[in-house]
């Protein structure tokens, strides 16, 4: 084997987790590493479901989301109350024309 080639391994390497703050030893070639996640908080391995949001990309997501639900449910509601004015209102005539007939399908 080649001499000076290998890096130095540090046998009490500091290990620190993000999500849980925790904090550990590992031999390592870093003195000290942190990582988002762990063995010990991810949830493949503990079981429970945990979303790590470290720049808030989740809670951003959520609100888009449910603005845009609002917001369609207004206009549906709208797009519904108008087209029920436009059948009532062909309806209270007793013969239909073409025109009438055609616009019922708009």
């Amino acid at each position: 084997m080649k001499k000076n080639i290998h890096p130095k391994l540090f046998l009490d390497a500091k290990i620190t987790d993000l999500s849980t703050g925790d904090s550990f030893n590992l031999a390592s070639t870093k003195e000290e590493m942190t990582v988002e996640v762990t063995n010990l908080s991810h949830p493949f391995y503990t079981g429970k479901q945990r979303i790590v949001d470290t720049e808030n990309l989740v809670k951003k997501f959520e609100s888009k989301r449910q603005s845009a639900n609002v917001e369609k449910t207004i206009n549906k509601r709208e797009k519904m109350k108008k087209r029920s004015a436009k059948i009532s209102s062909i309806n209270t005539k007793k013969t239909l024309t073409l025109k009438d007939m055609l616009q019922q399908f708009k």
